[in-house]
């Protein structure tokens, strides 16, 4: 153990005393592992904001929208479906036996929203069941009984409340919508999005939402002639049953009963994040390759410098095998000073790597995720590399004929 001791002490003081070559030698190394860390980071963190993305649209859905058509394309349109609509909603729940449950959507055309405290420029929703997909901060959730009551009743968002009611309890406060007076039954849970999109998805953040039931939206608010009854509906798929095969079952339901109308767009959360992740595999593909690259050059040049160093040092190697080095000390001389160099190289990589990484999300907003699969593989590369290519320069010493060496100039 002393002997290790002494050669790392050696080493060092070696690679010390020529510090421009040793820097230049591990350079490689530096922008190999830098990348990978970057890579690496990039993807855990693109992974975790997919997975939180899809958690918000529902990773058990499928979710069919109206599609946008401009007035004369709508007109021919109507003549053939008249869009989403309840009867939909129920003939899936009636047919199709993997459909658990369903929630219907309509977006109210709000023109004024006010309180006796403010004002809101917050999208009205009108919505089935809405506590089975939104948490609560405060309250209660809209419940099936507020929908057969046609009740005036409404769940908002935080923004929402603040907006309308500043610091106040909203609870119990009333709220007008257009011509509409509602009171306030609960406040929705905020969720943290880092973006409001997903695969060119838009994801719902309630924050500056208001929340009816959908009996009152249908029944209260005027929405156009041509409109679909309904603007999206979301089907929640029973486990074991793949959502792909669910999605194109419905897809062929709602077509039928549309008379083949191409006037909706199916969502399969689940796909996406598949989509998402094909992209990634890309992308990381491409980052491997960079790194792969700059560590082989790394590699290389760390074996450069120590045959460099083995010429060098012949006269050195020739007089510690004189006074009684084996080869096998003379072998791990160099190999320690390979693996300090591909070790340096790694820290000084992890920390640019790093620096990346958070270079590239404040500059572009991704999302970087830091664990422990981020950092020890890339280690574990750097590691390796250091040791192949010590390996050759190593045993080239080591294999120097003593007496040789001693005459070398």
């Amino acid at each position: 153990m002393n002997e290790w001791r002494l050669d790392f002490e050696e080493a060092l003081e070696k690679l010390a005393t020529q510090k421009l070559r040793t820097f230049l030698t591990l350079l490689g190394m530096v922008f190999g592992v830098g990348a990978v860390i970057a890579m690496q980071s990039i993807g855990e963190g693109a992974e975790r904001e997919a997975l939180s993305l899809i958690e918000a649209m529902g990773t058990r859905n499928v979710i069919a929208k109206n599609r946008p058509f401009d007035p004369d394309q709508l007109r021919e349109i109507r003549e053939q479906s008249r869009g989403l609509n309840l009867d939909d909603m129920e003939a899936a729940r009636a047919t199709l036996s993997f459909v658990s449950e369903t929630i219907a959507v309509k977006k109210v055309q709000a023109q004024t929203i006010f309180s006796a405290a403010g004002k809101s420029d917050a999208m009205v929703v009108g919505q089935t069941s809405a506590g089975q997909t939104l948490a609560m901060r405060l309250g209660r959730p809209l419940l099936p009984h507020d929908d057969v009551t046609v009740a005036k009743v409404c769940v908002i968002g935080s923004q929402t409340a603040f907006d309308l009611f500043g610091n106040r309890d909203p609870l119990g406060e009333r709220l007008r919508i257009n011509h509409l007076w509602l009171t306030v039954v609960g406040v929705v849970e905020d969720r943290i999005l880092d973006k409001e999109e997903f695969q060119g998805v838009a994801i719902e953040n309630p924050r500056n939402r208001i929340y009816v039931p959908l009996s009152t939206a249908l029944n209260h608010f005027k929405s156009q002639p041509l409109d679909a009854e309904l603007d999206e509906i979301h089907f929640s798929i029973e486990r074991g049953y793949a959502t792909a095969a669910a999605g194109r079952a419905l897809a062929r339901l709602l077509h039928t009963r549309h008379r083949e109308a191409d006037d909706f767009d199916l969502v399969v959360p689940e796909q996406l994040l598949q989509q998402h992740r094909r992209t990634q595999d890309i992308f990381n593909i491409v980052m491997a390759a960079i790194a792969g690259i700059s560590l082989l050059v790394g590699g290389i040049g760390i074996m450069n410098i120590m045959l460099a160093n083995v010429l060098e040092r012949t006269r050195e190697i020739g007089l510690r095998r004189a006074l009684g080095a084996r080869r096998g000390d003379i072998r791990r001389l160099f190999m320690i000073e390979a693996f300090l160099i591909a070790g340096l190289g790694g820290f000084l990589g992890l920390v640019i790597g790093f620096a990346i990484a958070e270079g590239i999300s404040l500059y572009s907003g991704w999302s970087v995720a830091w664990s422990p699969g981020v950092v020890l593989p890339a280690i574990a590369v750097c590691a390796a590399v250091g040791l192949i290519f010590g390996i050759y320069p190593a045993v080239k010493a080591a294999q120097l004929d003593p007496i040789q060496a001693l005459r070398h100039d």
